[in-house]
Parts: C-alpha cells; sequence; structure tokens
C-alpha cells in the first residue's frame, strides 16, 4: 500500500542516521531544531492554559459537561499550530544543513557525489537556500488562509479538520523531499508536479512526520530523520536522475 509505503522510507531514514559517515552532519540540524521545538514548547506551556481557560468561560452553560473534550480539543489544536510553526521555522534557519545532509544521505544511498561538502559550500548556499524556503512559504501561506476561513463557514467547517490533516501531511512532503530535489537542480514548480505524479505515496510520508512532530521526545529528532527519510524516498522512487531543470522558476 502506497500510504505504509511512504511512512516506512522515515523508518530507513531513522537507520540511515546511524551511519558513522553520517552522524556529523546530523548535529546541526539536530541542534536548531531541540532548540526551536524547546521555544515552542515552553510558549506552549506558559500561554496555552490561560488562552484555553478564557475560550472555555466563554462557552454557553450547556456545554460545561464537555469541558474536559473541549480542553483537549483546543489543546491538540495549539500544539499542532506551535509544533507546526516552529518546524517551518526551524526548517527555515536549518535549510543549508539539511541540504547538506540530504546530499551526504544521496551519496551514501548512491555513491555519486554531487558536490562538495564544505564550509564555504554551505555559505554559498545559504542565498538559494534562503530562496526556496520563501518559495515554500508562498505556496503554504494562502491555503493555511483558506482552510482559515473554511473554519468560519458553518456547516461546511466540519470537514476542515481533515482539511488541516491532509494539508499538514502535504506541507511536510513539500518541506522535506524538496532538500534532494532542489540538490538535484528541479525547480519548484517541476518539484511540486513531480510529488503530486504520486500522491498517496508522498501522504504516507508526509503523514508519518506529522505523527511524529506531536510525540513528545521524538518530535525533537523528527527534522534529520525526514531529511534522510525523504532523501531515500527520493533515490528510490524518482530514480535519482541527474535532472537539471532550465525552465524558469518564478518563486526561486
Amino acid at each position: 500500500m502506497k500510504l505504509v509505503k511512504g511512512f516506512a522510507y522515515l523508518v530507513q531514514g531513522t537507520k540511515l542516521l546511524t551511519q558513522p559517515g553520517l552522524r556529523l552532519f546530523v548535529l546541526l540540524p539536530l541542534l536548531v531544531n531541540i532548540i526551536m521545538l524547546g521555544v515552542g514548547l515552553g510558549l506552549l506551556i506558559s500561554f496555552v492554559g490561560g488562552w484555553m481557560g478564557q475560550i472555555v468561560s466563554w462557552l454557553p452553560e450547556w456545554l460545561s459537561g464537555i469541558t474536559w473534550f473541549l480542553w483537549f480539543l483546543f489543546a491538540l489544536l495549539f500544539g499542532m499550530a506551535v509544533f507546526f510553526g516552529f518546524n517551518l521555522l526551524a526548517n527555515f534557519i536549518a535549510a543549508p544543513f539539511n541540504g547538506l545532509l540530504a546530499e551526504k544521505v544521496q551519496l551514501h544511498l548512491t555513491g555519486q557525489d554531487i558536490g562538495e561538502a564544505s564550509f564555504g559550500s554551505i555559505i554559498a548556499s545559504i542565498p538559494r537556500s534562503i530562496g526556496r524556503e520563501i518559495s515554500k512559504l508562498t505556496y503554504y501561506l494562502p491555503r493555511i488562509l483558506l482552510l482559515l476561513v473554511i473554519m468560519l463557514i458553518p456547516g461546511i467547517n466540519v470537514i476542515a479538520p481533515w482539511l488541516w490533516v491532509l494539508f499538514g501531511a502535504w506541507m511536510m512532503v513539500i518541506q522535506y523531499v524538496d532538500y534532494p530535489m532542489d540538490n538535484n537542480g528541479m525547480s519548484f514548480r517541476k518539484m511540486k508536479r513531480s510529488l503530486s505524479e504520486q500522491r498517496l505515496l508522498h501522504l504516507g510520508f508526509g503523514g508519518g512526520v506529522s505523527l511524529l512532530l506531536m510525540v513528545p521526545i521524538v518530535n525533537f529528532f523528527v527534522m534529520p530523520i525526514a531529511v534522510a527519510g525523504a532523501t531515500a524516498l527520493y533515490v528510490h522512487e524518482h530514480g535519482c536522475l541527474d535532472i537539471v531543470d532550465n525552465e524558469a522558476d518564478p518563486h526561486a
């Protein structure tokens, strides 16, 4: 089943990170992720209790019997917003290091070096990495705003939670599979088109990343695991061809 196969690449990513030649390249993305998610967790603990208390106090008396459920629902939604938001911010900061990790995982899997790893190469890749992350944000934000509007429309808003789950999984696909595809010269537009051709496979991978982000302690290690798993997915499912896309990318 495609969904299960996509999720299995996360397991492979975890195994890849134990390889001696890759451990060094895991440290910086891991450190960035731990710091950012730690800050997010601190904010969640500091503020969410007060926010939820205020929201529950506004509810009509006839809903008082399900207050416990509403607390759980609010905590889940706030938690998802914080962890997804800070994960995206962490990826923005760590993008050059994630690209380097993807490059080294590809070298490990294929034996083909696609670049020279050095401090200078990381510095040189920063403008391109930032541009790519901005492309992702311009893709995410309009769709997030649309989902927020759907949440406010009576009747239609009942499907909003499921749409959030699907889009959250798709965001994680775009976020992580982009690293190896960018390393191999694929434009952002062509990358999205390529992912859409095997949507269930990629949703299985992205859904797995989303689930791991919600697991305490494990979520601190999600970034390097997802980068390694996404690179394995690219190598095995997209042929790892030397694709150089010469078309102009308006998002870059």
